[in-house]
């Protein structure tokens, strides 16, 4: 849905939090990634199986270069500021410049589940959507028996506007979803 004429994503800025610097990928964090996203529990929820080798991280970093040279949607790496690593991913998987809208994916290391980092890292991604992307819209969506995913969605200010039955194709079968959003004048009720 990037259309190449307008190009939001080709200076992707360092967004920084109290805990949390979201970053673009390097090759050196390639260890990083393959600690987390080697996790099947990681993986379950996600469209990309758990790595197998580290190979396979970095050969997901050179994807993210690949996007960041091109200007397309992408994600920053999720960088734990007191440890000084990658923890996680987040981003836009898509975005639509015609109706000013975008859609949110993140995954984050399993031994950061429940403590607030990944509401940390959406707030961050949804204020840089509104503010320096003017974006209208800002979607995420989650498989339905993964509804930890879901409050963190709800916890930024997005609403649920229902399920998608068989939205997707996960790890060999058909998923339903439940879809969320935020919108521009969501941010000043």
């Amino acid at each position: 849905m990037y259309n190449g004429y307008e190009e939001p994503f080709a200076t992707m800025p360092n967004l920084r939090t109290q805990r949390l610097l979201l970053r673009k990928l390097t090759m050196s964090d390639a260890q990083d990634i393959f600690t987390y996203s080697s996790d099947p529990e990681v993986a379950k929820h996600v469209l990309w199986e758990a790595h197998q080798n580290p190979a396979e991280s970095r050969g997901y970093i050179r994807y993210m270069l690949r996007k960041y040279r091109m200007g397309e949607p992408s994600s920053w790496g999720i960088e734990l500021v007191d440890e000084k690593r990658i923890i996680g991913t987040i981003g836009f998987m898509w975005y639509n410049a015609e109706n000013n809208s975008a859609e949110v994916g993140y995954s984050l290391s399993r031994a950061y589940w429940g403590k607030g980092i990944m509401t940390e890292a959406l707030s961050a991604v949804v204020r840089y959507g509104f503010e320096r992307l003017n974006l209208n819209r800002i979607e995420a969506q989650h498989e339905v028996d993964n509804p930890a995913s879901g409050a963190v969605m709800r916890k930024v200010g997005m609403r649920r506007e229902g399920t998608l039955r068989s939205r997707l194709y996960n790890k060999g079968k058909f998923v339903d979803v439940d879809l969320y959003a935020i919108l521009r004048k969501d941010r000043n009720l």
